[in-house]
């Protein structure tokens, strides 16, 4: 397995195609991991949540950690962010960040989820942002294979954002 390091470009690019990824916040000395689900647009990921434990220890500390994956068969990658926790309070923010959402299957799981017993909703989200201010990325590739010759009939919308990212990691003899 080759393991390359990304760009912020090609993290960037990670996030706008994930949905699903690992929220790290903490208070005092106890660490806090949950699956959330956002959407990326330029430095900033966009979620939301009913209040509970997640939005209790973020107001208190800000400082967060995102992690995302994408595994295509044997390549993957694999993205993290440091950044600061900021609840959307106006209208039109919140706005921004459904319409930003409402582009993804599942936008409004898990914390929509949580209903009274009757189905109405248990308590109003809080639509909030995490400023990128830091982002690391890694990728790997098998050996066995460059991005141009197994997959070359793939399909683009599954894996060519990925090639793309392989591809200027091709070894020296092959370009």
């Amino acid at each position: 397995m080759l393991i390359h390091e990304l760009t912020r470009h090609e993290c960037l690019e990670v996030l706008a195609r994930t949905q699903l990824g690992r929220l790290a916040c903490a208070r005092g000395m106890q660490p806090y991991v949950v699956p959330i689900y956002f959407a990326c647009k330029e430095d900033w990921l966009y979620s939301f949540s009913v209040p509970g434990q997640k939005i209790d220890w973020m107001r208190a500390n800000p400082l967060v950690c995102v992690e995302a994956d994408q595994m295509r068969r044997e390549h993957w990658a694999t993205v993290v962010v440091f950044g600061r926790y900021e609840e959307l309070s106006a209208t039109s923010e919140r706005t921004f960040a459904v319409n930003q959402l409402q582009h993804r299957a599942m936008w409004w799981e898990p914390a929509g989820a949580k209903t009274i017993p009757d189905g109405t909703p248990a308590m109003v989200p809080v639509f909030y942002r995490i400023k990128i201010e830091q982002i690391t990325g890694r990728c790997g590739l098998s050996e066995q294979e460059t991005p141009d010759t197994k997959h070359a009939n793939a399909d683009p919308y599954e894996e060519g954002w990925m090639r793309n990212i392989f591809r200027r990691f091709r070894h020296p003899a092959e370009r």
